[in-house]
């Protein structure tokens, strides 16, 4: 198992010193270190879609101890900016396939203006809609006093985005792209190849985190911080899983009971 070997020192974060509500960014990634971080997101038809909705969800997840918050779009990161007292990490997806995670730079400022105090963006070596360029997103949003989080499908993803100035790595997109396959659980390889290749760097574990235990063990495995979605704010998709392992549980009883018959 990887030990964590990333040090005190995180680089980008000296790039963009303006920091979370006057608090310098090198103390907030510090704050950060070791900490939950909780993604409250609701997709299109769904009945949890809402601003509001996102932002009190938000709120409950902070009381629960959650250090900071990742959010969806320019609405949620603006409810939620207002209804919580953490860091708002924002996102704005565009589209379901290819690069869709804040594929431009016009949706990267337009995060940041929403009150984003990070901004996410798809860091993997694919071609963006627009034509911009991973260095050309980061300074943009570090001279909004902004920090910018790299989305991450695989350790060369990580390694290509690194000059550009990255804040926060995070393997989020990992099992997403071609270059690894999907992981039952968080995809602690790619964890540690990351943790490894970046020295210093925070790197973020985010993906199929479905159990407090995974989520120890991510930190375990070096993680900075971990982010957990599905499995704290996503009801529809956790009592799927319920229903699903009762429905089995059910079918064999069935069995069991013709076989006794």
């Amino acid at each position: 198992m990887m030990k964590n070997t990333q040090q005190e020192a995180h680089p980008g974060a000296g790039r963009c010193a303006r920091g979370y509500d006057g608090v310098p960014n090198a103390a907030m990634l510090d704050a950060l270190r070791g900490r939950l971080i909780v993604s409250c997101q609701a997709y299109p038809g769904e009945p949890m879609r809402h601003p509001e909705t996102m932002a009190q969800v938000a709120r409950s997840a902070q009381i629960g101890g959650a250090a900071a918050i990742r959010c969806q779009g320019l609405a949620d990161i603006s409810a939620i900016k207002g209804a919580v007292e953490v860091p708002v990490i924002g996102i704005w997806k565009e589209g379901e396939t290819g690069v869709y995670i804040t594929p431009t730079l016009r949706h990267a400022l337009c995060c940041a203006d929403a009150g984003a105090d990070v901004v996410a963006v798809d860091a993997t070596r694919r071609p963006r809609p627009d034509g911009s360029t991973l260095p050309q997103i980061v300074e943009a949003l570090h001279a909004r006093g902004v920090l910018a989080m790299a989305d991450c499908g695989s350790v060369e993803d990580a390694v290509a985005a690194a000059p550009a100035g990255f804040d926060i790595f995070s393997t989020t997109l990992g099992g997403y792209t071609d270059d690894r396959p999907m992981t039952e659980g968080p995809d602690l390889d790619l964890l540690d190849q990351m943790v490894a290749a970046l020295p210093g760097r925070p790197v973020f574990c985010e993906g199929r985190i479905h159990t407090p235990g995974q989520a120890a063990q991510a930190l375990r495995h070096g993680a900075w911080a971990v982010v957990v979605g599905t499995a704290i704010t996503h009801p529809m998709r956790v009592t799927g899983w319920y229903a699903s392992a009762l429905a089995a549980a059910s079918d064999e009883r069935a069995v069991g009971q013709e076989e006794t018959d």
